[in-house]
């Protein structure tokens, strides 16, 4: 029987304990994340239709006046235009100042590579939404950027994680490039598990749909969850 997306996080298993080790996190490209940023991207690492796919479940998912925070973000964030006179801040954390600065979606960032220092620089219970694009497959200290997610959120507030099928090989990590889509979600919701404070993570297929009359787009998936209440 063929296992959908939103299947996947429906009723897992999970060990007792964290079952990844150092090399699943390990990557081809060891050098410094710096080096490799270093030169500007201002590219979209997803086509068009995922893109307004992505953005489409933004402005119908998250409240009027949120404060979000986009980690792992570039010189886009894919928020709908609106966002900024509908939302409160939005800061993006992110590895490249010059891809930060250019991105108007933003009211304000912080540069910080998160593979070495995890710990975000906000206070306890800042934002409404935290948001992750296409990126997650990078982390190699993906349990602490959780722990942290779930520190800096709100109670009730919620972490989006968008995922396609692309990726800088050279630097994703090991058990990323070992395993297929539906098993990237599983993992994903791993590691909402593991960090504690979240309830259940959810994942949707919001892929754009396809037709015979034009070529097949990006695939797009929603892993998310919401901060426990208490």
């Amino acid at each position: 029987m063929r296992v959908s997306v939103e299947d996947v996080l429906k009723n897992p298993k999970w060990p007792q304990s964290w079952p990844y080790s150092s090399k699943d996190f390990s990557r081809t490209d060891e050098s410094e994340d710096e080096y490799f940023y270093d030169t500007p991207r201002l590219v979209y690492h997803i086509d068009d239709k995922a893109i307004a796919a992505l953005t489409d479940y933004y402005a119908k998912t998250i409240p009027e006046k949120s404060d979000i925070l986009d980690i792992c973000s570039s010189w886009v964030s894919h928020f709908p235009k609106d966002f900024p006179q509908k939302m409160g801040k939005r800061v993006g954390l992110g590895m490249n100042q010059f891809e930060l600065s250019k991105n108007e979606q933003l009211s304000e960032f912080v540069v910080q590579n998160l593979n070495k220092n995890p710990k975000f620089p906000f206070p306890d219970n800042s934002f409404d939404v935290v948001t992750c694009v296409v990126s997650v497959d990078y982390l190699i200290k993906p349990l602490e950027i959780f722990q942290e997610v779930s520190r800096v959120l709100r109670p009730g507030g919620r972490f989006i994680i968008s995922q396609s099928n692309r990726c800088f090989p050279s630097k994703a990590i090991r058990i990323w490039l070992d395993t297929n889509d539906l098993e990237h979600i599983f993992i994903i919701g791993s590691y909402f598990h593991y960090a504690g404070g979240f309830n259940p993570a959810q994942a949707f297929d919001i892929s754009p749909k396809k037709s015979i009359f034009s070529p097949p787009s990006d695939p797009m998936y929603i892993i998310q969850a919401e901060k426990k209440l208490i």
